[in-house]
């Protein structure tokens, strides 16, 4: 059911706990309320249509004051969301259908990232059945082709993402490995890298970006790699601070 009552005896079980397997949105209201009336439909149209995804639950603050004061209820109408058994969202007074299908939308996730949370290839590619230019549904996808040995269509898909370091570290990570350059230890610097040896994995690949022709393709290439490891770590990491100066000091 979208749309239920609750009063103070329920509450804990209607409200709280539920909220742990669906964000539950309270309508803080009283029948004398012009504005509560005003907002009431609204609430419900966009809990339907959001049916199984959240529930809205009613409670009349005359009936129920202790409710009311518990969670400082002072104007009404008054909508609070809970989720996990605490007060996520909330506002006060009277706000349109737009408004209020955007707070409904900011508890509830949407289908494509649901699919992304899932993460498997069956629902990435549900994902770019709708979004073919979904820059996350296509790093994911090719990611998983390439750990499964098809690095041709891991790369072709990787050509649909732009501005991602990690799709470009990607992409030149295959054609480091499908040139066979030279550069001996790039499979072990991969394999390093593979086993969350990021430190060695990026010293080798320091060292064969300084050792590399300038002006190549190949140290274009690793320098796209570098990055996208870097990227990974994140900016305040101390072994990417460290790394960020010998990429600058092999480049320039």
């Amino acid at each position: 059911m979208t749309v239920i009552d609750v009063n103070e005896a329920d509450f804990e079980t209607a409200v709280v706990q539920r909220s742990a397997e669906v964000p539950v949105v309270v309508d803080f209201w009283a029948p004398w309320c012009a504005p509560c009336r005003q907002l009431g439909p609204i609430l419900e149209q966009a809990a339907a249509d959001r049916e199984g995804k959240v529930v809205l639950a009613k409670i009349d603050t005359d009936q129920n004051p202790a409710i009311a004061q518990a969670f400082d209820v002072q104007g009404i109408p008054a909508v609070k969301a809970f989720v996990d058994g605490k007060v996520a969202a909330e506002f006060v007074g009277v706000k349109g259908p737009s408004e209020v299908a955007m707070f409904f939308d900011g508890l509830v996730p949407s289908d494509t990232k649901q699919l992304l949370d899932a993460g498997d290839a069956d629902s990435l590619r549900k994902v770019l059945e709708v979004e073919p230019a979904n820059a996350d549904a296509n790093l994911a996808l090719a990611q998983i082709e390439y750990a499964d040995g098809d690095a041709d269509a891991a790369l072709a898909r990787l050509r649909n993402v732009s501005g991602s370091f990690r799709a470009d570290g990607l992409s030149s990570r295959i054609e480091l490995e499908q040139a066979n350059g030279a550069h001996p230890r790039l499979g072990e610097a991969f394999a390093k890298l593979d086993a969350e040896d990021r430190e060695a994995g990026l010293d080798i690949l320091l060292e064969a970006l300084a050792a590399s022709a300038p002006d190549s393709d190949d140290r274009e290439r690793l320098r796209k790699v570098i990055v996208a490891v870097l990227d990974e770590l994140g900016v305040d990491h101390p072994l990417a601070r460290e790394s960020r100066r010998r990429l600058a000091a092999a480049l320039y």
